[in-house]
C-alpha cells in the first residue's frame, strides 16, 4: 500500500504561479514511486491572480485536492492583510483536521513561496505526529536587499514586515523539519550555518522538474499568444518571467552589447524586436522599468515590455513562436531560473546572461541547449563584449538548436520525482526518531 502525502500549494491551478510547478510536474509520477497524493490549496475565488483554467488540463484525475476558504481578497485590503498566508491559515487548519484525526497523512510537504503557511508544520507535528517536510524555492529570511540598497519587490515596508516575521517564524519552523529540499545549493550553507541543529543530511539540491507534459498537453489547445505576430518577418525575442533590480546588471550589458552591435550592423537590426513578457509581480503594477534601460540604451524602438503576468500554456505558445529565448540572470548567486526546462523544452535558439554559480548555467551547457555569457558579480567587465559575440550567434539562427536530449533526462520530471519520493520515504523514518 502507497503512503500518502499531503502537499500545502495555495496557488494550485488554476491559478497562474511558479511556486506549484515543481508539484504540478511530478503528479504523474508519485503513484510509481509509492506515494499517494492529497494537494492543500486555497479555492481560486478567494486568490488576486491570473486564472489559468487550462493548467487543470495538466492534473492527473486521481488528485485528491482540498480546496481551502479564505478571507475575501477585498475584505483583507481594507484590514491592510493581503497576505495569503494571514487571510487562510484557520481555514487550512479547519479543512484538514477531519484528515488528520484519522491518520490519514504520512507526511506533510511544503512547496510554495507563502512562507508563514509552513509553520503549520510545527501545529501538525505536535498534534498529530505526521512529520513535514520544506521546499525552498526562494529565500524566507533573506538579507539580499539589506545588502545590496536595491528595491524589493513590493516596497521596503512590506519587505521590512516580512522579514521581521520571517526571523520569528523561520527559526520555529526550522526546530521540527525532517529535511528540505531546495533549488539552490547556496541555501542550504544559509540554513545550516544560522541553525546548527540542522544536519547536512537533512538537505537536498533539487531543481524542477522539466514539464514535458505541458508541451504534449500544448498541441491540443487552442491557444493563442498576443504579444507578437510570428508571421511579420521579424526576428522576435523573448524574455518569459520576473524582473527585477536584481537583474538590471544582465539587462544593461545586453543592451550595451546590442547597442553596440547595431551601431556596427544597422540593416540587421530593423527585423529585430525584443519582448519582455510579465516582469511584475502585483497585477496592480503596470511600471515598464525595462523599457526605461532599453531607453538609456536607444533601443526604445525594439525593445517592449508587458508587466503583467500571461497565462502559462499562451507564455509557452510565446516561447514556441520565437525566433530566440533569453534567459536573464540575477545577480544573486542563489537565484535559480526554473523557468530555464520551458526554454530548452520551446526548441529555440537560446541565450543566457547567468551568474557563474547558477545552477542553469550547469544546465544549459551540459544539454548543449544554448549559449551562455556569465559573470562573478555585479561589477564584472567584458560581460557587453562578450555578449556581442554571442549576438552574432543568435542572429544567425534559424533553427532550432541541437540540443543533447539524452543528458537532457536527467532534468525531466519523473527523475526529479523519483529523487523526492526518497526523500519522503526516509523522512517518515527520520519523523519517528524526534
Amino acid at each position: 500500500m502507497n503512503h500518502r502525502v499531503l502537499i500545502v500549494s495555495p496557488h494550485f491551478p488554476p491559478i497562474n504561479a511558479a511556486d506549484h510547478q515543481r508539484i504540478r510536474m511530478a503528479l504523474h509520477y508519485f503513484a510509481e514511486f509509492g506515494w499517494d497524493v492529497t494537494v492543500l490549496c486555497v479555492d481560486p475565488k478567494f486568490i488576486e491572480g491570473i486564472d489559468d483554467p487550462n493548467l487543470l488540463a495538466t492534473v492527473p484525475k486521481n488528485i485528491e485536492v482540498i480546496k481551502s476558504k479564505a478571507v475575501s481578497p477585498a475584505l483583507s485590503r481594507k484590514l491592510k492583510l493581503g497576505n495569503l498566508a494571514f487571510r487562510s491559515i484557520y481555514y487550512l487548519i479547519k479543512s484538514t483536521a477531519k484528515y488528520f484525526e484519522k491518520n490519514y497523512f504520512d507526511l506533510v510537504y511544503f512547496s510554495n513561496t507563502v512562507f508563514l503557511t509552513m509553520p503549520l508544520g510545527r501545529y501538525w507535528v505536535k498534534k498529530y505526529g505526521v512529520p513535514y517536510v520544506l521546499d525552498f524555492q526562494d529565500p524566507w529570511l533573506s538579507d539580499y536587499y539589506d545588502r545590496t540598497g536595491m528595491t524589493p519587490p513590493g516596497g521596503k515596508f512590506k519587505y521590512a514586515i516580512a522579514n521581521s516575521l520571517a526571523k520569528i517564524f523561520e527559526p520555529f519552523t526550522m526546530r521540527k523539519v525532517t529535511h528540505i529540499t531546495s533549488v539552490s545549493p547556496e541555501y542550504p550553507q544559509v540554513l545550516s550555518k544560522r541553525y546548527p541543529w540542522l544536519k547536512p543530511s537533512q538537505f537536498t539540491v533539487l531543481p524542477f522538474g522539466a514539464p514535458e507534459k505541458d508541451f504534449e498537453i500544448l498541441k491540443s489547445l487552442s491557444v493563442k499568444q498576443n504579444i507578437f505576430d510570428p508571421h511579420d518577418g521579424c526576428k522576435h525575442w523573448v524574455y518569459v518571467g520576473r524582473g527585477g533590480d536584481d537583474m538590471a546588471f544582465s539587462l544593461k550589458n545586453l543592451f550595451a552589447a546590442i547597442q553596440q552591435h547595431r551601431q556596427r550592423s544597422t540593416e540587421i537590426w530593423q527585423k529585430v524586436k525584443l519582448h519582455f513578457v510579465g516582469t511584475k509581480y502585483s497585477i496592480f503594477d503596470n511600471s515598464k522599468p525595462i523599457e526605461a534601460i532599453a531607453s538609456s540604451y536607444n533601443l526604445n524602438d525594439i525593445v517592449v515590455e508587458y508587466p503583467q503576468r500571461i497565462p502559462y500554456f499562451e507564455a509557452i505558445k510565446v516561447l514556441t513562436e520565437s525566433q530566440g529565448i533569453l534567459i536573464i540572470g540575477s545577480d544573486d548567486q542563489s537565484y535559480s531560473a526554473s523557468k530555464v526546462y520551458p526554454c530548452i523544452l520551446a526548441r529555440k535558439p537560446l541565450l543566457g546572461i547567468l551568474h557563474q554559480n547558477s545552477l542553469v548555467v550547469n544546465v544549459i551547457e551540459s544539454c548543449k541547449a544554448g549559449q551562455v555569457v556569465t559573470f562573478e558579480n555585479a561589477s564584472t567587465d567584458n560581460v557587453a563584449d562578450a555578449l556581442a559575440h554571442k549576438l552574432d550567434w543568435l542572429l544567425s539562427q534559424t533553427d532550432e538548436c541541437d540540443t543533447d536530449w539524452e543528458a537532457f533526462q536527467k532534468y525531466t520530471a519523473r527523475e526529479m520525482t523519483r529523487t523526492l519520493c526518497e526523500i519522503f520515504d526516509q523522512s517518515i523514518v527520520y519523523g519517528e526518531l524526534l
